[in-house]
């Protein structure tokens, strides 16, 4: 079948049935669709395309993902509502005349500092327009705490996460996106597989024999490319290189490249470990401290 809303739900149910089920990206199923769009030529279509050898199939979640998913959409949605109400709130200060400095953080301390301030030029509309916004904000701060504990204690409680989480650069957040988002890792045939899924390999345009690399693809979950890239920047601030030989590999890279170039290739590094750790029962990182030369 093609994916689409309710797809996974259908592929458990006819799995449970005994059936073997496809599930086809739609992107995957247009080129062969030979003509206009019905319902029949799209079973056409489908049928066709699942024939292809070198086809590419979406792998089926289990519930329990489907939920961890659900969550992660939810915070993510708040987070991105979060951001675009801050910029409101700061572009309305500046309409009159009251800067707020950049940055979440910073802010939350700002805007009570703007509507405690009598002396500014905000009028008592705009104040109280502001102190609702405000109010909102609040909220959406709650309701992202709130998430976020719910995400920790998922996982805290399951075995993969808690291994996951002893990756430098993956916490309770990306162990659990991981989880929601690969579940079994037989799909993948090496780790490589993983991080050219998650678009942190290089894009090819090579032809007559020459090969010619470009910047990263950025294929597929975009969500969680980003948490494992969030994760590598924070690991090279943080990783305590005389304890985890992955410092000196860090080092060696940014002694020629830039720091955006190394952070990419940890997040791709990090996602090959990934696909270890799964992939082997019971595996977990294991430190290992640099070599040193007597």
């Amino acid at each position: 079948m093609e994916a689409c809303p309710g797809s996974q739900w259908l592929a458990r149910k006819l799995q449970a049935m005994g059936h073997q089920v496809r599930i086809i990206p739609a992107q995957f199923v247009k080129p062969y669709v030979k003509s206009n769009k019905n319902d029949i030529i799209d079973a056409e279509a489908i049928a066709e395309a699942a024939t292809r050898p070198t086809m590419r199939f979406v792998g089926i979640k289990e519930a329990y993902q489907v939920d961890l998913q659900m969550l992660h959409r939810i915070r993510s949605r708040l987070v991105t509502n979060r951001t675009n109400l801050i910029c409101q709130m700061r572009s309305y200060c500046l309409e009159h005349g009251v800067p707020i400095r950049q940055g979440a953080g910073v802010f939350k301390t700002d805007i009570l500092r703007v509507l405690d301030d009598d002396t500014n030029d905000l009028t008592s509309l705009a104040r109280e327009i502001l102190r609702d916004l405000h109010d909102d904000l609040l909220k959406l701060e709650l309701r992202i705490a709130s998430i976020s504990k719910e995400i920790k204690d998922v996982a805290d409680a399951d075995e993969r996460a808690r291994r996951l989480m002893t990756i430098p650069g993956i916490g309770a957040l990306g162990a659990t996106a991981i989880i929601a988002a690969i579940g079994d890792t037989s799909r993948f045939k090496r780790a490589r597989d993983v991080a050219a899924w998650l678009g942190l390999v290089p894009r090819q345009h090579s032809t007559g024999g020459k090969q010619t690399l470009l910047g990263i693809s950025k294929r597929g979950n975009g969500y969680l490319r980003r948490l494992l890239i969030h994760g590598a920047r924070s690991c090279m601030l943080h990783l305590d290189r005389s304890k985890d030989r992955l410092g000196q590999w860090i080092d060696a890279l940014r002694s020629r490249m830039h720091v955006n170039k190394v952070t990419v290739a940890l997040a791709a590094k990090i996602a090959r470990i990934v696909w270890i750790v799964l992939r082997q029962p019971g595996a977990t990182y294991l430190r290992r401290p640099m070599e040193t030369t007597a």
